[in-house]
């Protein structure tokens, strides 16, 4: 099915909404003494959401002990001697286990305070070595509640999946593609804009794994760079392998978060009113 966007006035307006919505669903999880599995990717698109969802659980005291981060990737590098496949240095600025300890769980738990943040064993990562584990391990706790997923501006991959990835694929080692290795320059600068330094691999939840394992996905675009993004979202009704991306319209209870920025290309397809505070999206909860 078509997904039609939901357009806000800037990135912050976008992530406060984004964080009320997830507030509302792990405050309800919680109060019923539930897990709450929270599926997060790494970089820019969801960072204002990761700031206000801080914000949001320090203004409702929500206990976070029940919270478990997904996150949906890592990169991965290859031994050459061996062929055998591990993740990059956690410490290394562009690890993805790095960001998700220091922009979410980290970020998270002051929010929460002393005995109710995010305990070390529900901060989950997919291993290269066994990866098909994930999958597992995520449908033994009854599947992701919410999963917020983000798309490359030049390949629209989703996690790590490159274009042409099968529909039924599930977590796995990849090779990514140029374009991804391209898009990444710039989610971490770290790479001093060299691509030869980005690595080649890369192990990612599947998009089957998306798909059939979320109860609900929001997908966040924001920035000029990711209108061409949009508009090929918004066109698909189905999953089309060369933008992975859309399987956006084959998951349950599917939304866009869009700014203004990232609607520009929308021309007369672009809904008639733009959220301006993040309260008027209260109907989303």
């Amino acid at each position: 099915m078509r997904v039609q966007p939901t357009v806000f006035d800037g990135p912050e307006v976008l992530g406060d909404a984004l964080a009320a919505l997830i507030a509302e669903r792990l405050a309800e999880a919680a109060g019923a003494g539930r897990p709450f599995l929270l599926g997060c990717p790494s970089g820019r698109s969801p960072q204002s959401t990761y700031v206000a969802l801080a914000r949001e659980v320090a203004a409702r005291h929500i206990d976070l002990t029940g919270l478990v981060i997904v996150m949906m990737d890592e990169y991965v590098e290859r031994d050459e001697a061996t062929g055998t496949m591990h993740r990059v240095d956690p410490t290394a600025a562009h690890s993805c286990v790095r960001f998700g300890r220091a922009e979410i769980v980290a970020r998270l738990n002051e929010a929460a305070g002393p005995g109710r943040g995010i305990s070390p064993d529900r901060y989950w990562v997919p291993d290269p070595a066994a990866p098909q584990d994930y999958d597992t391990r995520i449908a033994t706790r009854g599947g992701i509640d919410l999963f917020i997923l983000a798309s490359g501006a030049s390949d629209g991959h989703v996690a790590f999946n490159p274009p042409g990835s099968e529909r039924d694929s599930r977590t796995r080692v990849v090779r990514l593609s140029e374009e991804t290795r391209q898009d990444n320059l710039g989610t971490f600068p770290s790479f001093g804009r060299e691509v030869e330094r980005v690595p080649h691999y890369g192990v990612t939840v599947g998009v089957a794994t998306i798909r059939e394992q979320s109860r609900q996905v929001v997908m966040v675009a924001h920035g000029e760079a990711k209108a061409g993004t949009v508009r090929r979202l918004t066109a698909a009704d189905s999953y089309r392998p060369e933008w992975p991306a859309t399987i956006l319209t084959e998951c349950a209870r599917p939304l866009l978060f869009v700014d203004e920025a990232a609607a520009s290309q929308l021309n007369g397809h672009r809904p008639a009113e733009t959220i301006h505070h993040p309260q008027e999206a209260q109907w989303l909860a």
